[in-house]
């Protein structure tokens, strides 16, 4: 249980340092962990690239929305409620 809350902070961790850099315009940079895209857990605002409903990472106008992704390290996508590596209809 403690290596699955490890890596879910890591992956909090991640996307809050992401978000701490400030307004960004296009795609954000990949990450240098080990990473995978998770579609469905993002908030409002702190998607990391386009998708079919906005053009720019930051862009996401809802929580959840199911084609808005993060990076998060890999592996742990699966473990988020709500997580998947597919987008979401």
């Amino acid at each position: 249980m403690n290596a699955t809350r490890l890596l879910i902070g890591s992956a909090i961790a991640a996307v809050a340092s992401m978000s701490a850099s400030g307004a960004f315009a296009g795609p954000a940079a990949k990450p240098d962990f080990s990473f995978e895209k998770c579609f469905g857990v993002v908030k409002a605002g702190l998607n990391d690239c386009q998708t079919a409903s906005h053009s720019c990472a930051g862009t996401s106008t809802a929580d959840n929305q199911g084609d808005s992704w993060i990076y998060v390290p890999a592996g742990t996508c699966g473990k988020i409620s709500g997580g998947s590596n597919e987008p979401k209809a």
